[in-house]
C-alpha cells in the first residue's frame, strides 16, 4: 500500500462555520448550503455556512488573537453566503476541527451554535454556493445514507450530535453547559471501512483502529456512516 501523503507543513487556514438552528413544525431544523462541484475544496459537499478569517474579523473583535476573531468572522460568512445577519455575541461555542495533515488543504475551524429568528429569505450568490435547503438533521443524514447528498465528517458529527434535541433553545442550553469537542482526526482502517478516529478513542494514538476498549470514532462505510463515542 502507497504511503499517504503527509501535508503537516502546509499552512493551517483559521476559519469559523455558524450551524443556524430554527425552530420548525417538522423539528428543529438547520441551514445546509451546497457548495459548487467545481471547487478544489469539498466541491458539491453540503456544509454550514462559514469560511476563512478575514483582517476585519482581527479589527471587530480589536484582538489578533483568533479565538477572539473566530465569532465575527463566523457571522460576516453567513451574512455573505446567505444574506441572513447573525450576532456573534449570541454565538455557542460547539466544537473545533483541525483538518488533518493528509489533505492538501488545512483549516482550523471554529463551529458555533445559534437561534435564528430571522424569516428574510435566504440568498445564495450561485457561484460558490449552489444551493440551499432548511433540514432536521434526521432528514439530512438519511439523505446522506442513501448517497443522494454529500457530507463532510465534522457536518456528519455535527448533524449526529443535533439529534438528541428537539428544540433551539434545548440544543443551546444543554450545550453551552458541556465542554465544546476538540477534533484532530487521524484515518485508520477497520477491514474495508475508513474510520476517522477522534482523541479519547482507544487507538488514537496508535491509528489502530482495531484496538479495544473506548470508541470516539467516525467509522465511513459508503451509505453507512456511523459516529461513535462510548468514552
Amino acid at each position: 500500500m502507497a504511503d499517504k501523503p503527509d501535508y503537516s507543513n502546509v499552512p493551517i487556514h483559521p476559519a469559523a462555520t455558524v450551524i443556524l438552528l430554527r425552530d420548525h413544525d417538522d423539528g428543529l431544523q438547520t441551514l445546509l448550503l451546497r457548495r459548487n462541484s467545481q471547487l478544489t475544496f469539498a466541491g458539491g459537499s453540503w456544509v454550514f455556512p462559514g469560511g476563512r478569517f478575514e483582517s476585519s474579523d482581527f479589527d471587530q473583535a480589536g484582538s489578533q488573537d483568533e479565538t477572539a476573531a473566530a465569532p465575527y468572522a463566523a457571522a460576516r460568512e453567513t451574512l455573505e453566503e446567505t444574506g441572513l445577519k447573525v450576532q456573534a455575541d449570541e454565538f455557542v461555542y460547539f466544537s473545533h476541527w483541525t483538518t488533518p495533515p493528509v489533505m492538501p488543504k488545512r483549516f482550523s475551524t471554529w463551529f458555533f451554535l445559534t437561534h435564528t429568528h430571522d424569516r428574510d429569505e435566504v440568498m445564495v450568490d450561485g457561484s460558490e454556493i449552489e444551493d440551499h435547503v432548511w433540514v432536521t438533521a434526521a432528514n439530512a443524514l438519511a439523505l446522506h445514507a442513501k448517497q443522494e447528498i454529500e457530507l463532510l465528517p465534522p457536518t456528519f458529527v455535527s448533524l449526529t450530535e443535533l439529534l438528541a434535541f428537539e428544540t433551539a433553545g434545548q440544543a443551546l442550553q444543554e450545550i453551552a453547559n458541556r465542554p465544546a469537542f476538540v477534533f484532530e482526526p487521524k484515518f485508520g482502517k477497520q477491514g474495508d471501512d475508513v474510520v476517522a478516529l477522534y482523541a479519547d478513542d482507544a487507538g488514537y494514538e496508535s491509528g489502530d483502529a482495531c484496538a479495544p476498549g473506548s470508541r470516539h470514532r467516525c467509522v465511513m462505510r459508503p451509505g453507512e456512516w456511523r459516529y461513535e463515542r462510548s468514552y
